[in-house]
């Protein structure tokens, strides 16, 4: 079910490289999460603030302007006639180009089919989503860090990055990423640069939740099954103390 839900967010993805100025650091590309409407969705596409959402409960893509298409038992081709019919309607003077610039963890073709069958990983999901943008904004806010919480296509994590402006050179990057070969869960992570260089993390202390990686990855990592806001939060707050000092 995961995989579907990372390749349907390449539709909003795809949005924003049709119809927004790139930038360098694909940021024009990257998703919000709107946690009233558990929906993912695109920055701005227009001057009226014209958005694509792809709403999570409901499994279906929606423009702001009210018109959607539900995704269950729909192709990728079909999917892509549909939200190439859009731009002309919605006056976005430009066309819609489904052409990713990098690899996804997985196979898929123009037959790709959605099929909304697993009710359980769905809510899950979404609870994921929620509690990674409630952590990461609650954190930041704590902390009195400026930062985005974006989640990023490609890797398909929630994620924000903040530079320190307290004279160390010192940045941050902290979210919650998918299932991968660093952790078979969703989990929190958190690490530390120096320019571009990650920190080391091999003589910092034992943290009372999750734990110091430093092999490729150098960073903290928290698995999220069974953990509740505070319990994140703690962590961040723990490993961040470290990092910065």
């Amino acid at each position: 079910m995961s995989y579907q839900l990372h390749f349907a967010a390449q539709y909003l993805a795809m949005a924003g490289k049709s119809f927004l100025k790139r930038r360098k650091d694909d940021r024009h590309t990257n998703l919000g999460f709107d946690p009233k409407t558990q929906s993912l969705e695109t920055w701005a596409l227009d001057g009226k603030h014209l958005k694509l959402r792809f709403d999570l409960p409901n499994f279906q893509l929606k423009w702001s302007t009210g018109e959607s298409l539900a995704l269950d038992g729909k192709t990728h081709t079909q999917v892509v006639q549909w939200l190439q019919t859009s731009p002309q309607k919605l006056g976005l003077g430009k066309p819609y180009s489904f052409e990713l610039h990098y690899a996804l963890p997985f196979e898929w073709d123009d037959d790709f089919t959605f099929k909304m069958d697993d009710s359980e990983e769905w809510d899950r999901f979404i609870s994921l989503r929620s509690l990674a943008n409630s952590v990461l904004s609650s954190f930041l806010k704590s902390e009195k860090l400026q930062a985005e919480v974006r989640i990023w296509p490609h890797h398909f994590d929630t994620g924000a990055f903040v530079v320190l402006e307290d004279g160390s050179g010192k940045s941050i990057g902290l979210g919650m990423a998918i299932p991968d070969t660093l952790v078979n869960d969703h989990y929190f992570y958190i690490s530390g640069y120096c320019g571009h260089d990650r920190l080391d993390t091999d003589t910092l202390k034992k943290l009372s939740l999750g734990g110091w990686e430093n092999e490729g990855f150098k960073g903290a990592v928290l698995p999220a099954s069974s953990v509740n806001e505070e319990e994140v939060v703690q962590f961040l707050k723990q490993a961040f103390e470290q990092l910065k000092s």
